[in-house]
């Protein structure tokens, strides 16, 4: 090797070191929530920092809920993980105003995750995720049903099959309550988000709490009814990520802002539905996603 060449790789282990020395030598640690999206979001995070950054990433995905993510994030255990401003205004800050703008809504949880957790909020991803509440296509069809107003007429009521947080949150089921006064003759079946489907499908239950990027929604004969008076806040996708980690680690916000604006809806439940549908790995729709997308 000439002289030229270990001089050059010394320079490299020096930079090497001083960038760890920096960050304390810790490995960044991206973590999601254990729902489909969740994960895929947190996999393309993880391989673009790793492609960008030239460095190892630990993925911790799967953690559990929104209040298990929050706290893993706030205490350390991670350093990021995707985030929708609704849920954070909610479930985390527990303001319930709801029905104001996504811009409004993004503004008020920044400022608020700042103060309080030190803990910044990067710029949307293009995903707005809100609750969708669905029913059969025959149903819709039959009953002329397009939005939950709608709903609210059918004079015998629904069978409701939801998630443990949608019955939990006061933007969940409390917020359709209130705005819609929908009649629910017996208590929501809960289940987990995998099986809403089947269980409308096999008219185990009437309407479903699902989400509007949820794969199958493109894919079977069912009706997203219109959230016409807006109880549901929105539901942006944001990276939420430790001030100290974008301190301490050089280009991680670079690096992350590159993913902003390059997702929509329409994307996502692709995304979701190769997972779910087509039984892909998550680690190669992230790597195609990456790939497609130029990064």
């Amino acid at each position: 090797m000439g002289r030229t060449k270990i001089v050059a790789g010394l320079i490299l282990l020096l930079m090497s070191a001083a960038c760890a020395r920096r960050d304390g030598g810790r490995t960044i640690v991206v973590g999601s929530k254990n729902f489909t999206e969740q994960v895929v979001l947190g996999e393309i995070v993880a391989q673009h920092l790793e492609h960008r950054l030239h460095r190892s990433v630990e993925r911790t995905l799967n953690l559990g809920g929104t209040l298990l993510a929050h706290q893993a994030l706030v205490t350390g255990q991670i350093d990021l993980y995707p985030e929708y401003t609704g849920t954070a205004l909610t479930a985390i800050l527990k303001d319930s105003s709801g029905a104001i703008g996504a811009g409004a809504v993004l503004s008020q949880v920044r400022a608020a995750y700042l103060r309080r957790f030190h803990v910044q909020w990067l710029d949307p991803l293009g995903i707005d995720n809100g609750f969708a509440m669905v029913v059969r296509g025959d149903d819709a069809r039959q009953r002329h049903l397009q939005s939950l107003s709608d709903a609210a007429r059918v004079a015998e009521g629904w069978k409701l099959g939801a998630g443990y947080e949608f019955e939990q949150r006061a933007d969940g089921l409390a917020a359709l309550k209130n705005t819609y006064h929908l009649s629910f003759p017996t208590a929501p079946v809960i289940m987990d988000l995998g099986l809403l489907y089947q269980a409308l499908g096999q008219k185990q239950v009437d309407m479903i709490a699902a989400n509007a990027t949820d794969g199958l929604l493109s894919k079977l004969d069912v009706s997203v009814l219109a959230d016409d008076h807006h109880a549901f806040p929105p539901y942006q996708v944001c990276i939420a990520v430790r001030e100290d980690r974008l301190r301490e680690v050089a280009g991680l916000q670079a690096a992350l802002q590159d993913l902003s604006g390059k997702f929509t809806n329409q994307k996502m439940q692709q995304l979701n539905y190769l997972v779910d549908g087509e039984h892909q790995s998550v680690s190669k729709v992230a790597s195609d996603f990456l790939k497609q997308s130029g990064m």
